[in-house]
């Protein structure tokens, strides 16, 4: 029986491995860090003797692909929300607390009730936002949008943030668009919230290396491919791993799923995104569990350094996306910085700095902007039988758990398309 080869494990080569054995595929994976996740992992934390993510990660009900990949592998009673579509904000200029409550259906008066939009917003200004519903992949956000307006900065600016991990005068409009068409025009109903109730590692991790283990299936960890063995005819036919060479076998296919810095090394001459944006991730371990504002287990923040907060028991988490004027400052700023944020927020200021952790994403996701979107490719590679995963790949969406599990299907897709398999016979 032929093997695919997926190197990286993160919820690409993840996605694309439980795929591939849900249709009797031989696969083995190879990652080169000593745990799977990627980007999306939990881990102890001596610091604060507690178990963390290494940042948050928020998703919606819309995610159809990330919600079917936690069902298939056992997990999907792992993430939980609010039944209907709510978003929390607090403006710690104003000290203004409130809720944006869309309903379930696509008609969205939610708009027109001032006790569901964001305060001091007009019904002019969500009109004028529907021009991101046009918006192309060359243009930015920030030309399609009027940023001197009050829903931009309680509402549009918070939100492109977290989803692109672009500033909106630098994100490209194309993917965000997308997301809207998916969510926001579709109604409340694709808009709910979700978080996981343990862990990302509870939720998209484990579960997968358990069902990927119970197939039968080879993980290897902590080994880093540094080379691929080409043929005369242009197919992969080894792996090279420093000390140790996997063959790939005529039958086998190979699935790159690792950042694109990662796969421009390993293949020069295919152009992919370049540039990268950071994510800053702070945790604070409290005496005891906070009271939830709203009920909820995430809230933004409006005039802050802090734009998310989390809360997990006695874990408060901070997000900080497209954080490269914060990402070089010393950790234990970076922590009095935040912590000033969440103290504010709970009620607690003036309390001393908590026992902290400080997680810095410096390549986080590729700069998600407009000369970026062309340079993104598709599953399928000029050898026959090499493909790529990943969620800066061609997906059409921005670089999240969504489009990351959505890539991986994609590649699996293309391992099993019988026209490529015909060209490796």
């Amino acid at each position: 029986m032929a093997t695919v080869h997926i190197v990286g494990a993160g919820l690409a080569g993840l996605s694309c491995a439980v795929a591939l054995i849900d249709c009797g595929h031989r696969v083995t994976l190879i990652d080169a860090a000593p745990q799977a996740g990627g980007r999306c992992r939990s881990f102890h934390d001596d610091s604060l003797e507690r178990r963390i993510d290494n940042g948050n990660h928020l998703l919606l009900s819309a995610n159809r692909r990330a919600l079917a990949y936690l069902h298939r592998i056992g997990a999907g009673d792992s993430v939980t929300g609010p039944r209907a579509a709510a978003f929390p904000f607090h403006d710690l200029a104003s000290g203004e607390r409130w809720l944006v409550r869309m309903n379930a259906g696509p008609v969205p008066w939610w708009v027109v009730h001032p006790g569901r939009r964001v305060p001091g917003t007009r019904l002019r200004d969500y009109a004028a936002a529907v021009a991101l519903l046009r918006g192309r992949a060359d243009q930015t956000i920030a030309d399609l949008l009027d940023r001197n307006t009050t829903l931009y900065q309680r509402f549009w600016e918070p939100l492109i943030l977290a989803v692109m991990n672009t500033p909106p005068e630098h994100a490209s409009a194309g993917p965000m668009r997308r997301v809207l068409w998916q969510t926001v025009v579709r109604g409340g109903g694709h808009c709910r919230p979700l978080v996981s109730r343990y862990g990302l590692g509870d939720s998209f991790v484990d579960p997968a290396l358990v069902t990927l283990r119970r197939a039968g299936m080879t993980v290897t960890l902590g080994r880093r491919v540094r080379r691929l063995g080409r043929a005369a005819d242009g197919r992969i036919d080894a792996l090279e791993l420093g000390d140790e060479t996997v063959t790939v076998d005529r039958h086998d296919t190979v699935v790159l799923a690792l950042p694109p810095t990662v796969v421009a090394e390993l293949m020069p001459d295919l152009p992919v995104p370049t540039g990268s944006m950071p994510i800053l991730n702070a945790h604070f371990r409290l005496a005891c569990a906070p009271a939830q504002p709203f009920g909820l287990p995430f809230l933004g923040l409006i005039n802050a350094t802090a734009q998310w907060v989390f809360f997990r028991n006695d874990v408060v988490s901070v997000t900080v996306s497209g954080a490269s004027a914060l990402i070089d400052r010393p950790a234990a700023d970076l922590a009095a910085r935040l912590w000033s944020d969440v103290a504010r927020t709970l009620g607690l200021a003036n309390t001393p700095v908590p026992p902290a952790r400080i997680i810095k994403e410096r390549r986080a996701t590729f700069a998600q902007t407009p000369a970026n979107m062309p340079a993104r490719p598709g599953a399928v590679t000029p050898s026959a039988n090499l493909f790529l995963a990943g969620d800066w790949t061609d997906t059409g969406l921005p670089a999240t758990i969504e489009g990351a599990i959505r890539s991986g299907e994609t590649a699996a897709a293309a391992v099993l398309d019988p026209r490529r398999r015909r060209a490796l016979s």
